[in-house]
């Protein structure tokens, strides 16, 4: 987006005054540049009047939608994959007869399930935005994040509470060996999912599928515990399991404590100050760009958005301010990771204090 020669500040009709004549507000995107470096042709100037809306929209919707694709097939593999390993599971649950076996097993199944939300919200943020939502529904992810949390946090609970029951009330476990092997097969399925969709998420910018691969990281914390725990008692110490179980507990809250703080950044509209410095120096280094300043983005789902203001000198006229504030966001979405619009605006060099104080 770009938008020139207003000051959003003050109360007005959408038409403001640029470097030397009036300007006009923009509420669309613009995905290329004009080329401020290069005379605009007669040519270029009659199909920018006739189809001022259609600049890369239709690039930028399928980056989106691509993305929300390749969530859903993460969020989709990992569904079965956890799901085959938890029914792995509940058929050796049958031979060893171990509650803490059927305890894990239930949590897998459980763990599947969250895929639930994510795969809501993904489908959410592929709505086209509307009068009520403007900005689209892509923030859902957000809420899905947190359900996370809060499924990571029962997580946690769950598994101190069965700890401390079997401390409490000793359980025999039979054929050990095939109780370490379910284990094992517990931590390598939720640790593979684990990788899978921390890995979409990051390069999707899903700070929930990140959240959600994290827990499936703890599950397999909790897996493993079955495996350590079958191997103290097979060396003469019953009590090895539960104890092993409450230190699986302690390093789920410690994954707990980073999922929900990526979560709780993201609620709050934070983003990483590096991302921030480098469209500052992108903005910067635009040809006839003399002054950058407020700088602020946000994510909407797994994309960003940005809002910048850039100063100009005085004897750009309004056609080549214009032009200017296209070639920068262009630039700002080639430049920047995952950002799909900047609203750029323009001012003078000299004398906007003037008209912001005004």
């Amino acid at each position: 987006m770009a938008e020139l020669g207003r000051d959003r500040s003050q109360p007005g009709d959408g038409h403001g005054h640029g470097a030397s004549g009036p300007g006009h507000g923009h509420g669309h995107g613009h995905g290329h540049g004009h080329g401020h470096d290069e005379p605009a042709t007669w040519r270029h100037r009659v199909k920018h009047l006739l189809a001022p809306h259609s600049h890369d929209s239709a690039d930028r919707v399928d980056t989106a939608l691509e993305t929300s694709r390749r969530g859903i097939r993460a969020l989709t593999w990992s569904f079965a994959a956890l799901f085959g390993t938890a029914v792995i599971q509940l058929a050796l649950v049958a031979v060893t007869g171990s509650v803490a076996l059927l305890g894990d097993t239930i949590h897998n199944f459980a763990d599947a399930l969250t895929a639930l939300p994510l795969g809501i919200a993904f489908a959410l943020g592929r709505r086209a935005a509307t009068r009520r939502y403007t900005y689209g529904l892509g923030r859902a992810e957000d809420l899905a994040g947190v359900v996370v949390v809060l499924i990571i946090a029962g997580s946690a609970a769950l598994a101190a509470y069965e700890a401390i029951d079997r401390l409490l009330h000793p359980h025999p476990v039979q054929q050990l060996w095939v109780l370490a092997a379910a284990g094992a097969v517990g931590f390598a399925g939720n640790e593979l999912v684990a990788r899978y969709r921390i890995t979409v998420g990051r390069e999707i910018g899903s700070a929930a599928l990140v959240a959600d691969g994290l827990h499936a990281r703890t599950d397999g914390f909790t897996s493993l515990a079955v495996v350590l725990g079958a191997a103290g008692v097979a060396l003469g110490f019953p009590a090895a399991d539960p104890v092993i179980g409450l230190l699986i507990t302690v390093a789920i809250l410690f994954v707990l404590r980073d999922a929900a703080k990526e979560v709780f950044r993201r609620l709050m509209d934070a983003v990483d100050p590096a991302t921030v410095e480098l469209a500052e120096q992108t903005a910067a280094a635009v040809p006839g760009v003399e002054g950058v300043r407020e700088v602020r983005m946000r994510w909407i789902g797994h994309s960003l958005r940005a809002e910048l203001a850039i100063q100009v000198g005085n004897t750009l006229t309004v056609e080549q301010a214009h032009e200017l504030a296209h070639s920068l966001e262009h630039r700002l979405i080639a430049a920047v990771p995952r950002l799909t619009a900047a609203a750029v605006h323009v001012e003078p060099a000299i004398g906007a204090e003037t008209v912001h104080l005004g």
